[in-house]
């Protein structure tokens, strides 16, 4: 028996409140409180582009002014030492174990996701993403490193996975008109959760500060509180349409398209065929090429400029003093933030755009675009031209975002939307595999080029030659993809029985059941208020940095 909330949700006999069954819309529900939902989440698992914010404070935890270091040390002795301060580049192992579980938990629980909906899977990102933050905070004020490791790196990225897939699948199948645009403002807020974090965490360390502490573990537990709020705000709006439900006054286009499928290929299916591994490797070498200029954005900026950010064309980066060299990292920060302004902006523009030029065709832009301007950027160098440089990195990583955005939407054309959020998690591996391979590619190659005696603002030049060639790669697998074979579709019956879980008596007909496309009513522009103004902080902040560069 199915009945009617007085919240407006479909709710079926006996079932709990964090069940499916209890999040189906009902009558006069309007889509676009949807977005913020799911916005709501994303913000605040995309801390985890952030966290190099606490690495420097963290690295001198028990010396407080200065690292109290123990040269010898191993990275096994530093994850149990109670007397020695961490190293950066033992804390920076923390984004590995970030993507690489965050790959593994949406690949593992995507399936799962699908048969409890997302409030279930929002409400236990929540618990793995603030609860993983509790136990950093710990495993810091004990000064455990394998605690911090555990609980923020291992358990937050397995909140970071869910939460990140939790809304694919639901915003895919609100936005049938614009699936490309749906998951894009979603996706943006992964993007956008550090802009508003790391300035934010920046504040509360200087709060939290005192002569015995550096404020970290203080401001993990408070962040972890508001993130928990905000995320719990999220998971309880989230809201599926009921099955067979269509925006009112929408058909589908009566031209067929032959990259966008009407049926859908099951779960256990889609990784058997070639278009899975095709769009697998396309993700991958996107990702590959982006991440690693992300990870060396800071250095490469002030290594190959040096003393052209503060006024001294002439002077390299190995002539500068301690001083000068402290005065370019911090604008080399606002470049840093200005890359992920583009990351941003980029997962909405590129996503939206996808809906009228097709997803193909946006990835084929990706690539082209990207091998033009990874080509150009030893050029930009050489000029001298920090504006073109900055502008043309800038579109690189809004590719890098969109592509991040576009592809659950080139999924959905590809399977359909039955498993889209389980198909979703799966790829999600290629994220893990490209963040072990861009960053090796980029820092390792640098290195190798500094021990052969490579002047610094030559450093990357052959580095973007072999991005190039990723790309290249990228170019001839998404070439390659081709609608799926019809031998892989799920028949009409299958399709009924599984969504018989969220069907209302009539479900076998379609329609808007009363909602409609919806618009933003006082409701929903509070809601997006509530999302927005933080974003809008972030961006602030952001701007004002990165207005240093120049």
């Amino acid at each position: 028996m199915t009945t009617i909330s007085s919240a407006g949700t479909m709710t079926g006999a006996g079932a709990g409140f964090l069940d499916k069954e209890r999040t189906i819309a009902a009558a006069g529900f309007n889509r676009w409180l949807v977005p913020p939902a799911a916005l709501c989440i994303h913000l605040c698992i995309g801390m985890a582009y952030g966290f190099s914010v606490f690495w420097l404070p963290l690295s001198r935890a028990i010396g407080l002014t200065a690292p109290k270091a123990c040269p010898d040390i191993s990275l096994v002795q530093e994850l149990f030492t109670t007397t020695c301060d961490w190293k950066v580049a033992s804390l920076g192992w923390m984004y590995t174990l970030f993507f690489v579980v965050l790959g593994v938990s949406a690949a593992l629980w995507g399936g799962w996701l699908e048969r409890v909906g997302p409030r279930k899977a929002g409400f236990v990102a929540a618990l793995c993403w603030c609860g993983g933050l509790v136990l950093g905070a710990i495993g810091i004020h004990v000064h455990q490193l394998w605690i911090m490791w555990l609980g923020s790196g291992v358990i937050g990225g397995v909140g970071l996975g869910l939460g990140y897939i939790s809304p694919v699948s639901t915003l895919v199948k609100w936005f049938p008109d614009r699936r490309g645009m749906a998951t894009g403002m979603a996706i943006m807020g992964f993007g956008g959760g550090a802009m508003i974090g790391a300035p934010l965490a920046d504040l509360l360390m200087n709060y939290f500060k005192t002569p015995t502490s550096v404020g970290v573990w203080e401001t993990f537990l408070t962040m972890g509180a508001i993130y928990f709020v905000f995320m719990m705000i999220g998971a309880f709006r989230y809201r599926l349409p009921p099955a067979g439900w269509r925006p009112e006054g929408w058909t589908p286009p009566s031209e067929k398209k032959t990259m966008i499928s009407e049926h859908h290929v099951h779960l256990d299916n889609a990784h058997k065929t070639p278009q899975f591994w095709l769009i697998w490797w396309v993700l991958c070498l996107n990702v590959s090429a982006g991440i690693g200029v992300i990870g060396m954005a800071s250095p490469m900026l002030q290594e190959i400029f040096a003393g052209k950010l503060i006024g001294l064309p002439d002077v390299g980066f190995n002539a500068l003093n301690a001083a000068q060299k402290a005065q370019i990292a911090a604008i080399a920060a606002g470049f840093a933030g200005l890359l992920s302004l583009f990351n941003i902006g980029g997962r909405f523009f590129w996503a939206s755009l996808s809906d009228y030029i097709g997803r193909k065709n946006t990835y084929y832009t990706f690539f082209i675009l990207g091998i033009v301007l990874y080509a150009a950027a030893p050029t930009f160098a050489a000029m001298g031209s920090k504006l073109l440089f900055v502008l043309g990195f800038g579109i690189i990583l809004s590719m890098y975002g969109g592509g991040f955005a576009t592809v659950p939407a080139y999924l959905a054309d590809m399977f359909g939307t039955q498993f889209v959020g389980a198909i979703h998690g799966r790829l999600l591996t290629a994220w893990s595999t490209a963040g072990i391979i861009g960053p090796v590619v980029v820092n390792y190659l640098r290195e190798f080029q500094l021990a052969a005696g490579v002047p610094r603002d030559q450093l990357y030049n052959s580095t973007m030659y072999i991005l190039c060639a990723m790309l290249v790669a990228g170019l001839i697998c998404n070439y390659l993809i081709k609608p799926v074979n019809p031998k892989w579709y799920m028949s009409e019956a299958q399709v009924a029985k599984l969504q018989a879980a969220t069907a209302s008596a009539g479900a076998a007909q379609t329609g808007s059941f009363g909602i409609g496309k919806g618009g933003l009513d006082a409701k929903a522009l509070l809601f997006w208020a509530f999302v927005g103004i933080p974003l809008a902080w972030g961006v602030w902040k952001t701007l004002v940095s990165a207005a240093k560069i120049f």
